[in-house]
């Protein structure tokens, strides 16, 4: 039988991405895939219904799962989203598993396969699937405009009649996606630009967009692209080395984040206490209760009046457009190769990336990688 695939609005409070983008609507009606979407669930990432032209647009979330074999969306559904969801069927989607056991639990009771898109593994072939990427390019963007936003100093050189501007000095920790974005764009926007990251291999990717890399002599490279948990003498010369270039920044920019952990806390209260009058934090690791130790997640704190260190939450969400078309991309690369012929759904559990995304399917956890974190916890 064809699928069926519905999209629902995201109903988390704040999210304005939508799991599909006319696009890639198009292209799955071309493969003969029935497409559904809740009415309204675009406007807010600025599609009107009226782009998905060929989809089904459906006025209630009941009317719209019914029936469906496929979803896809931005934020894990809700208990009361899967009360409404046909058992057996495939969800698509971010399920930050470590935050959601309840959920986890009733896919599992309602036979669901879940597909978390944070699980999709660091491998080259994967990279058209990586959501976590997609999304992480957009914070590293914004928090830098974010930075220069609540910054009191330009960012670039200004000559004028009143004399020079010196350019800001902005430092970034955290070289991943969202780090290496953010030193292109402060660098476009003119400023000294500083990078610092536990991973060696980040050294020259950091240079190759102009920036200096900072050098603490601690390399914690770990598996899957992400950085090992360094040891506690380890965590004292990296604390060494940055304080010094912390406190000589106008504006730091730290995206330090493992998902499904708490953030490393590599900015301390006494480092603070000794920065510039004027300073900035963008914290963009909020989500895992920040890299800064005085980082009120969701807030903007005014630290003692001295410096403002600001903790923005789903920054993603905050560019709703090109969030949107870049995340439901990642999904159609995900599913687009086990669509047969005949416009159904084969999921083939020897291919590497999708043994590796599933979170649940035929009742229980299927995850290996989060069954070790819950277990190392």
């Amino acid at each position: 039988m064809p699928i069926r695939l519905a999209v629902p609005n995201e109903i988390m409070p704040g999210e304005r991405r939508i799991a599909l983008e006319p696009g890639i609507a198009k292209r799955l009606l071309d493969m003969g895939v029935k497409v559904c979407m809740e009415k309204g669930a675009a406007l807010s990432s600025h599609f009107p219904d009226e782009a998905f032209e060929g989809v089904e647009i459906i006025d209630t979330p009941a009317e719209l799962y019914k029936g469906a074999s496929l979803i896809f969306k931005v934020q894990p559904p809700s208990l009361e989203e899967l009360e409404m969801i046909d058992d057996g069927v495939v969800i698509v989607g971010f399920m930050q598993p470590h935050k959601n056991e309840d959920i986890t639990r009733k896919m599992c009771e309602k036979n669901i396969t879940s597909l978390a898109m944070e699980l999709v593994p660091r491998i080259t072939r994967a990279q058209s699937m990586d959501a976590l990427s997609s999304q992480a390019s957009i914070a590293g963007y914004k928090g830098v405009l974010m930075g220069a936003d609540l910054a009191s100093v330009f960012f670039p050189m200004l000559t004028t009649a009143a004399g020079t501007i010196r350019p800001a000095r902005v430092l970034i920790i955290g070289a991943g996606v969202a780090g290496l974005q953010a030193i292109a764009t402060a660098k476009r926007l003119g400023a000294i630009v500083e990078a610092y990251d536990v991973r060696s291999a980040t050294k020259e990717q950091c240079e190759s967009l102009g920036a200096k890399f900072i050098d603490t002599g601690v390399h914690a490279d770990g598996e899957g692209g992400y950085a090992r948990e360094l040891t506690e003498e380890e965590k004292a010369q990296q604390l060494e080395v940055l304080t010094k270039h912390v406190q000589q920044s106008d504006v730091v920019i730290t995206t330090a984040a493992i998902p499904g952990r708490p953030s490393p806390k590599i900015i301390t209260a006494d480092m603070v206490d000794g920065m510039k009058i004027g300073a900035v934090i963008v914290d963009l690791a909020s989500e895992g209760g920040g890299n800064c130790e005085l980082t009120a997640p969701g807030e903007t704190v005014d630290y003692q009046s001295r410096v403002t260190i600001h903790g923005p939450l789903n920054v993603p969400s905050q560019t709703p457009v090109h969030a949107s078309e870049m995340y439901a991309r990642n999904l159609f690369n995900l599913i687009s190769p086990f669509i047969t012929e005949d416009a159904e759904l084969a999921l083939d559990w020897e291919d590497e990336v999708l043994a590796n995304t599933v979170l649940t399917h035929d009742g229980e956890v299927k995850s290996e990688r989060y069954r070790r974190e819950e277990i190392s916890k």
